[in-house]
């Protein structure tokens, strides 16, 4: 019954923690971050969708905000668990959740991935301390200064 309420939670809270934009084209991919809406300037998580509200909803839903704290073992892959572990102590901290801005729309023609790892670049060569699986291989790539 909780997680349900959660589930009908995120999806009604993803209009005020959302900020997409205006599509350039119909059908495009939106290339994201989420960040503490305390500091929405530094992002914590780059990632790419085509409907961002219902991708944010899907990130409170995977953090399953209603279980008790502990290791997220129900997250399937070990390398998402930081994000969602980032996200649950948000939560702890006063019931916040992330907020998440797209930062570009990309064509339909063009390749997601190519845009969501430009931006991953991006923000690690501004310092940001991504949770991107993605950050800690492109992070070698940044030239030392």
């Amino acid at each position: 019954m909780r997680n349900a309420l959660f589930s009908r939670s995120a999806a009604a809270a993803a209009p005020a923690h959302v900020h997409a934009g205006v599509p350039d084209t119909l059908g495009g991919t939106a290339i994201y971050t989420l960040a503490d809406p305390r500091d929405v300037r530094c992002p914590r998580y780059v990632g790419q969708t085509r409907n961002p509200y219902a991708r944010f909803a899907q990130h409170v839903r995977t953090a399953r905000l209603s279980l008790p704290d502990e290791m997220p073992w129900w997250v399937r892959s070990p390398k998402h668990r930081p994000l969602y572990m980032w996200i649950r102590e948000l939560h702890r901290d006063g019931g916040r959740l992330p907020f998440m801005c797209v930062e570009e729309w990309v064509d339909s023609g063009a390749d997601p991935l190519v845009a969501e790892r430009a931006a991953i670049m991006r923000w690690l060569a501004r310092g940001a301390a991504l949770l991107n699986a993605e950050a800690r291989q492109l992070g070698g790539q940044l030239p030392l200064l």
